[in-house]
């Protein structure tokens, strides 16, 4: 416990409980992804939580605090790629929270849909938020 409480600390775990995007860039994995974000049409109405963690608050801790424990895993013991990828359970929050902003536009598009089958936006929309294809 002592442990955990010490590398909280240290590694300033505040700061990802936040909305400052700033937090997440903190990592140099994450340094291209802030810049293409801050660069992006998206940077202006929308913080990562907005997209990247689900809109109630026990949902929204839940997640930050599973991908909390992910990262720092991840980084503290090196095993993770430079250019990251979002994992299943991260793009379906991902999703979700396109159709909660976007809900009026993709009406028709969701209507449309098979029984079972889920349209994923970023099939069509991958650089929208940061776009660091080609980098």
């Amino acid at each position: 416990m002592g442990l955990a409480a010490f590398t909280f600390i240290y590694a300033n775990g505040l700061s990802y409980l936040g909305h400052d995007p700033k937090a997440c860039a903190s990592c140099h994995v994450m340094q291209d992804y802030y810049d293409a974000y801050t660069a992006g049409a998206h940077h202006h109405v929308a913080g990562c939580n907005d997209c990247h963690t689900p809109h109630d608050l026990v949902g929204k801790y839940a997640v930050k605090a599973e991908n909390g424990l992910h990262h720092s895993i991840a980084f503290t013991s090196g095993n993770y790629p430079q250019n990251i990828q979002a994992r299943d359970v991260s793009l379906q929050i991902i999703n979700n929270n396109c159709i909660y902003c976007h809900g009026g536009f993709t009406h028709d598009v969701l209507a449309s849909q098979r029984d079972g089958d889920q349209i994923m936006c970023i099939r069509c929309h991958q650089g929208v938020g940061h776009d660091v294809r080609g980098k």
